[in-house]
């Protein structure tokens, strides 16, 4: 949890409202279909629950800075790199202009492509 001083007091700044701020980002990105779950076990044991967070999972790194790491599945048809360098940018962008915290990666991983209905 990161932590600003200033005159009056303390902010501070949880890992779960930097999940939801990247995974909002992540859905309004084009060629985003949704968002999966890092892993097998957090993947079954969150099938229960509605977490505005899946499929993000953000470090914070020694230097005071954030590390994102995305889960994605992305629409077949549009050029992977493309919606995975956009969806990186916009995330970066979205954290950095909310919380003023320096966002030093994000990385993206593709775990899947789904056909979107062509009606």
């Amino acid at each position: 949890m990161d932590v600003t001083e200033n005159k009056i007091g303390s902010i501070y700044i949880s890992y779960h409202a930097i999940a939801v701020i990247a995974f909002q980002a992540a859905l309004e990105s084009y060629g985003v279909v949704g968002l999966a779950y890092e892993g097998m076990a957090r993947g079954i044991t969150k099938i229960f629950q509605k977490d505005p967070t899946s499929g993000v999972v953000v470090h914070y790194n020694e230097d005071n800075s954030i590390s994102v790491d995305m889960y994605l599945v992305i629409e077949y048809g549009t050029r992977i790199s493309s919606v995975a360098n956009s969806v990186a940018s916009t995330v970066k962008f979205q954290i950095e202009s909310s919380t003023g915290l320096t966002v030093n990666d994000v990385n993206i991983h593709v775990r899947g492509l789904r056909v979107s209905d062509p009606d």
